[in-house]
């Protein structure tokens, strides 16, 4: 009996390879519009600072994708999964990854982002743009929305919460200040009752009662320099507030909204944050991203083929 195949359009940001492919990059995001000199400059020199040449988020997205794949297949031998890159911003773009799919035969898919959390303005968007090629080439295709509550999930960043918290020796637990963060959105979403700050707020609270911590917040970082304004406050406005009117002098940072090292964690955190710690006074350290943690590629996996289950009750009788 032929095995049942699904494609899993895998779905992330997107990210030069090198040096050289920054400006058609920032040209993308920018809707078209090429970078004047000194944007072009000062993001080049961002990667420069934390790479020097390398581009870590493209490799780890490469191995998040082939984790995935490989998880997939190994806990359900009965169907070949797939896995396709689809980006927002770099090759292959989102609409390369469906098209791919299509010319090699694939007729189920589904769709996941490389983001826990729903929000209309990041994974929506993905989503918009999958389904329109898919329904332009007839791919049956679902999508995976959110899973920021999946235990696996969970347990992976308590984990990391734990064992950063190692890091400040002879410090009590309530001694430190951990800050969950994620990625500033603009201030609209709040109108259009997204859901994405109240699925933060329950992946930071879920962490913070598995870890049993009670002296946490919430920050949000790497908003875009629009007229328009974003979420707040800014991470490295609250590291200010808490170091000048609370005397804090030892915090942790967590990540939540970032499942891999990349511009936004990587100079964002490790570089921009760190450096205004210091002028602090403050000790601080950042939990380790999931990359290809196990229990994240476990987590992706149960969501991938829980909503495949969905659709092959009708098509495989799963």
């Amino acid at each position: 009996m032929t095995k049942a195949r699904i494609g899993v359009l895998v779905m992330s940001y997107g990210t030069p390879e090198s040096l050289d492919q920054i400006e058609a990059y920032y040209t993308h995001i920018r809707r078209g519009n090429p970078p004047s000199a000194e944007q072009l400059e000062a993001l080049k020199s961002r990667y420069e600072a934390i790479v020097g040449g390398f581009f870590p988020l493209r490799e780890n997205t490469n191995k998040q994708l082939q984790g995935l794949q490989e998880t997939l297949n190994r806990e359900h031998p009965e169907i070949e999964f797939v896995c396709y890159h689809g980006l927002k911003h770099a090759k292959p773009f989102v609409e390369d990854g469906v098209a791919q799919m299509v010319e090699d035969g694939i007729t189920e898919a589904v769709g996941v982002v490389l983001a826990p959390h729903f929000s209309t303005m990041s994974v929506g968007g993905y989503v918009k743009r999958a389904k329109e090629k898919a329904e332009e080439l007839g791919l049956n295709i679902q999508f995976v929305m959110s899973y920021h509550l999946h235990p696996k999930l969970l347990q992976a960043l308590s984990s990391r919460v734990e064992s950063a918290l190692r890091l400040f020796e002879g410090a009590k637990a309530d001694e430190v200040r951990v800050i969950f963060t994620a990625h500033s959105l603009p201030e609209k979403i709040l109108e259009m009752k997204d859901p994405y700050p109240d699925q933060l707020l329950a992946t930071a609270a879920a962490i913070a009662e598995s870890v049993g911590i009670t002296n946490w917040q919430f920050g949000w970082q790497s908003a875009g320099q629009t007229a328009t304004p974003w979420l707040g406050p800014d991470i490295l406005d609250v590291l200010r507030t808490i170091s000048i009117e609370e005397k804090v002098v030892k915090v942790l940072l967590c990540p939540i909204g970032f499942v891999s090292d990349h511009l936004e964690v990587l100079y964002d955190i490790d570089i921009e944050c760190q450096s205004l710690a210091k002028e602090l006074g403050i000790h601080l350290e950042r939990t380790e991203s999931l990359n290809t943690d196990p229990l994240y590629l476990e987590t992706l996996s149960d969501v991938v083929f829980e909503k495949a289950q969905g659709e092959g009750k009708r098509s495989y009788g799963l």
